[in-house]
């Protein structure tokens, strides 16, 4: 069976375009102190997250009422909870969904808001109308108050939770892909691509995608932090995470209901909630410096 080569070296061009921006940005956020740390940061969350069934010094489950609210000691490095559960544990197991959530959230809001963006910034249609009338409606909401809607039709739990912060947050995908896609569209070498007789989605993905990657990153890292505010104010509420697993968010609301008994509780999942968030903020800062530097943004 013969192999087109030319077609196989064409794909391969078009992926080593790709990856080659992208390792010199991974380079020049590296080659940055605040990005270097706040990387370092993550990469420690990550390693906390991945291995915390064995960093774990206790079962964060198990419940021993005899040393509830108990002060920071050689035992229990943070103390317990009201249940007394030990909190540096379910701080660890928390880590877990402190990044999985996020996660969850941004590739939702990616799976909508990147092929609409897409296919309504490269051609206008009846279709791209209904697209921009249902973002406007979605971006006049606050996202909390239009998270907890959907949650109130969907049902409290982590995985509806992130689903609806996904759906609330698609718009603004959408927005930005939208506008750098109709930006892309103009450009010479995607109206040579149409004269040459290249599909639309060849053009979509082959040629506008990697040239609208530098405002789509910036934004991605920015909604890590808004997806992970939004996931402790939901968890907080007890539409998010629900008992008895650990959530940043969850850890607060029942440190804050003990706030007399022990009141430094909620100081370590207040300090990780927005030393985290703040971790985000800055990658996006950093990400947005980088490409202004070649000139991208």
């Amino acid at each position: 069976m013969a192999v087109d080569n030319s077609s196989v070296e064409g794909v391969s061009d078009e992926a080593d375009t790709i990856r080659s921006p992208l390792r010199e940005l991974l380079r020049d956020v590296v080659g940055s102190p605040a990005g270097l740390v706040v990387l370092a940061y993550l990469a420690l969350l990550l390693f906390v997250a991945v291995f915390a069934t064995r960093l774990m010094p206790f079962d964060p489950y198990t419940q021993t009422l005899s040393n509830r609210l108990q002060g920071m000691s050689a035992g229990h490095w943070l103390g317990t909870d009201e249940l007394g559960r030990d909190v540096f544990s379910r701080m660890i197991s928390a880590t877990r969904i402190a990044l999985i959530a996020p996660t969850v959230a941004v590739a939702v809001a990616l799976a909508i808001g990147l092929p609409t963006g897409l296919l309504a910034g490269f051609r206008k249609s009846r279709l791209t109308a209904v697209f921009d009338r249902i973002a406007d409606t979605l971006l006049s909401l606050p996202p909390i108050v239009a998270a907890i809607a959907i949650i109130a039709v969907l049902g409290p739990g982590l995985v509806k939770a992130m689903l609806a912060i996904g759906l609330v947050y698609s718009p603004r995908i959408y927005r930005i892909v939208r506008g750098a896609t109709m930006s892309v569209a103009r450009e010479t070498y995607v109206e040579s691509a149409k004269a040459i007789g290249c599909s639309s989605t060849r053009i979509l993905w082959g040629h506008c995608l990697p040239n609208i990657l530098a405002p789509l990153l910036v934004q991605i890292s920015l909604m890590l932090g808004f997806a992970l505010l939004a996931e402790s104010s939901l968890s907080f509420l007890g539409l998010g995470v629900q008992l008895p697993e650990a959530s940043w968010g969850s850890m607060l609301r029942s440190a804050s209901q003990h706030q007399i008994r022990k009141p430094y509780g909620v100081v370590a999942p207040g300090v990780a909630i927005s030393v985290t968030i703040l971790a985000f903020n800055v990658l996006g800062d950093v990400v947005r410096d980088a490409l202004a530097k070649r000139g991208n943004v």
